[in-house]
């Protein structure tokens, strides 16, 4: 089987009001997403995803774009899909991160093979180690006193047992939103918080040390990109357990915070490791130090939260139970690009057993919504 066709739509996504995120990073309301499908000879084709956001990635949709049409495309037909390996090397010496646009291809390449073998891409990452339907958290932004206080309510009352509260903006105001969010949900539910790198070492650590009294059970990402060692600080000092998210796109990343013993936690997904292969080699490298891992998230449409969940049931590191992960993003949007979404109910997300990724790409849904 050989890579004939190469095509990509950007497509631009609304989200629901109610699901609008607010982060150290900035506000997400609208998703300017690129879809890319990958045709063969033998007239099966694999879809996939790139969830570019630019100020976490520095990816755009456009940029993804012209990466995938303009540089992956022309070195990639004629190149057999079921060679991974080879195709990912391929991508890497063309370009240096871009961890998305590569996904994206990537991706499309197991929904090839699923559809071929006639198995779902789980079975081809090794097979299923637990249920088809994963229970998460849900991640909270980092909103206003009153809309943290209602929002912690409602997730309650939809069955959520573990919710991520945004920190990393103003001390003060992060402070009083956990505190907020404990007081609503009481003693029974977890608390984890997120400072997408909004924090100095410093500033961290007192961010822990005051709401040491709220029972928070994970702190994720406090600290800036590419400092190891300030991370591990962190995690020397608190009480809390550390994830390392933002710092941790690839195996040498992975290697780095292993090395510094900066996390007890790494969140991976195929989006932000430049696909399901890599994301499996991170998984892996971490069970080897002990280090668990689970499926974070860059608010993904079907397509690449379909590859999450085959992720998730694919290796038993990927620790959900114990530490519940991110795969929400279809219930933030308001409109989906697939015939038959994936279920969605309250804190759980389902993946069914067909072939590849186990999607159907409804194209005149994206067609109205390409750019």
């Amino acid at each position: 089987m050989k890579i004939t066709k190469i095509t990509s739509y950007p497509v631009r996504i609304p989200l629901k009001p109610e699901y609008h995120m607010i982060s150290a990073l900035g506000q997400h309301q609208v998703s300017e997403y690129l879809i890319v499908r990958v045709e063969t000879d033998a007239d099966i084709d694999g879809v996939g995803e790139a969830t570019v956001m630019p100020r976490w990635s520095g990816e755009t949709v456009w940029s993804a774009q012209a990466m995938v049409d303009r540089a992956f495309a022309p070195a990639l037909i004629g190149c057999d899909p079921f060679d991974v390996e080879a195709i990912d090397l391929i991508m890497d010496q063309l370009t240096v991160g871009n961890w998305f646009a590569k996904s994206a291809v990537e991706m499309a390449l197991w929904d090839i093979q699923g559809k071929d073998r006639g198995k779902p891409v789980y079975q081809l990452l090794g097979g299923s180690v637990r249920s088809n339907t994963i229970t998460c958290r849900f991640s909270m932004g980092a909103y206003s006193p009153e809309r943290a206080r209602e929002r912690a309510r409602q997730l309650i009352e939809k069955g959520f047992t573990t919710i991520k509260v945004k920190v990393g903006t103003k001390l003060a105001e992060d402070v009083e939103r956990v505190r907020i969010v404990r007081e609503t949900i009481g003693p029974d539910y977890e608390m984890v918080i997120d400072a997408n790198c909004g924090f100095d070492v410093a500033t961290a650590i007192e961010m822990a040390r005051q709401v040491d009294d709220c029972n928070v059970g994970l702190f994720e990402q406090p600290t800036p990109r590419d400092d190891y060692a300030g991370l591990a600080e962190v995690r020397r000092a608190i009480e809390p357990e550390v994830m390392a998210d933002d710092i941790c796109f690839d195996i040498n990343h992975a290697r780095e915070c292993l090395r510094h013993e900066a996390c007890d936690v790494i969140s991976v997904y195929p989006g932000k490791n430049g696909g399901l292969r890599k994301s499996l080699e991170i998984v892996a490298l971490a069970a080897q130090n002990n280090v668990s891992c689970s499926i974070g998230s860059n608010l993904e449409l079907d397509i690449a939260s379909a590859a999450m969940c085959h992720l998730v049931l694919a290796h038993e590191n990927m620790n959900i139970e114990k530490y519940p992960g991110d795969i929400m993003g279809p219930d933030y949007h308001s409109v989906s690009v697939v015939k038959e979404p994936l279920v969605i109910d309250g804190p759980t997300i389902t993946i069914n057993d067909r072939p590849g990724l186990g999607v159907e790409v409804d194209w005149k849904t994206v067609e109205q919504l390409r750019l």
